[in-house]
């Protein structure tokens, strides 16, 4: 997945920032970016982290969902077929992607489009792929075996899921397309002590900031989730996300703790992480926020299971989904 980032790809989110910073679409105060009048604000409707746990579940039960893999493409099904029962139009963008060792991936962004006329949109993300090694488990003869990836991807997709179907009971004033990024965890292995390449992560967000599902398309703004669901999970202001729109992020983060939810919204620094929304960002031209589990304690930034065999269902809790899952839903339905 994600890494954080060396001082050299420090100094290049600094200077992506600055250039960020002077188109007109960002706003640099503490309002919401995008937020415009409206007649009529349509209520919330009421996350339910039952659903989302069990989306999650559902998606393990497939195995490791590695590209070029049956388990991959059976879940791909299933993602398409969730999005579609709860009354998205589905595209699933087909792509042969590039990994870090030369390995051609058939990677697959699924892509669910709410109100699919509206110029008025949001980016709702999370990656569905699972990580192809353990490089960080403590068993090494098991680290080129892929992991379940519970908290790390499915997590994600099991909160936009339970999203798509409040989306579909209780439709929402703009148009909001949510995107299972594919090829996100496929970046270098950090046990086999390669020479870094630059770009082996986020393949599939890589892909579709370059060729979009809808030519030109742009949000108003993107909201990424990733490492959603651990018990006790903090969610610090990641710093590329600040540089992108620091009022978009105070938003949100000001929006959890009205919730009822600071305990898991931290307003403080996060770290320079390496995820789908710098693509979306950098190649669309839109702010894209990150909402992710970071820990500034652990050597690597995130949970002890990250990149582990540890990443089962024993590190999701419902409260954590709701907390997050809550939080977007109010952000979307105040448009």
């Amino acid at each position: 997945m994600k890494q954080l980032l060396t001082s050299a790809l420090l100094v290049c989110g600094l200077l992506a920032g600055v250039f960020l910073s002077g188109c007109d679409f960002l706003k640099g105060d503490n309002t919401k970016q995008g937020a415009s009048t409206k007649a009529t604000k349509v209520a919330a409707p009421v996350f339910n982290s039952d659903s989302a746990y069990h989306y999650i579940a559902e998606q393990l039960a497939f195995g490791p969902r590695v590209p070029n893999t049956e388990e991959h493409a059976a879940c791909a099904a299933y993602l398409s077929e969730q999005l579609r029962r709860f009354g998205a139009e589905v595209v699933v963008q087909e792509a042969k992607v590039i990994a870090f060792d030369n390995t051609v991936l058939h990677a697959k962004n699924i892509i669910g489009q709410y109100n699919p006329g509206a110029k008025r949109r949001v980016l709702l993300c999370a990656h569905w792929d699972t990580r192809p090694f353990a490089d960080y488990d403590t068993d090494a003869a098991r680290r080129n075996q892929p992991i379940d990836g519970a908290n790390d991807g499915a997590s994600g997709v099991g909160v936009l899921l339970e999203i798509a179907r409040q989306l579909q009971q209780q439709p929402v004033n703009v148009g909001i397309d949510i995107i299972f990024f594919d090829a996100e965890d496929y970046g270098q292995p950090a046990h086999l002590n390669l020479s870094p390449k630059d770009d082996t992560w986020c393949l599939g967000s890589q892909y579709w900031g370059k060729h979009p599902h809808t030519p030109d398309y742009r949000a108003l703004y993107g909201i990424l989730l990733d490492m959603v669901g651990a018990p006790d999970a903090y969610f610090y202001q990641e710093q590329h996300s600040m540089n992108y729109d620091p009022g978009l992020v105070r938003y949100i983060w000001d929006t959890a703790h009205q919730l009822g939810y600071g305990y898991h919204f931290k307003k403080d620094r996060g770290g320079w992480i390496t995820d789908d929304h710098v693509y979306v960002t950098n190649l669309r031209n839109f702010p894209c926020v990150n909402i992710i589990q970071y820990n500034p304690d652990a050597r690597h930034g995130f949970g002890d299971y990250w990149h582990t065999h540890n990443d089962t269902m024993d590190n999701i809790n419902k409260n954590t989904l709701k907390a997050v899952g809550q939080t977007v839903l109010e952000v979307i339905y105040s448009e």
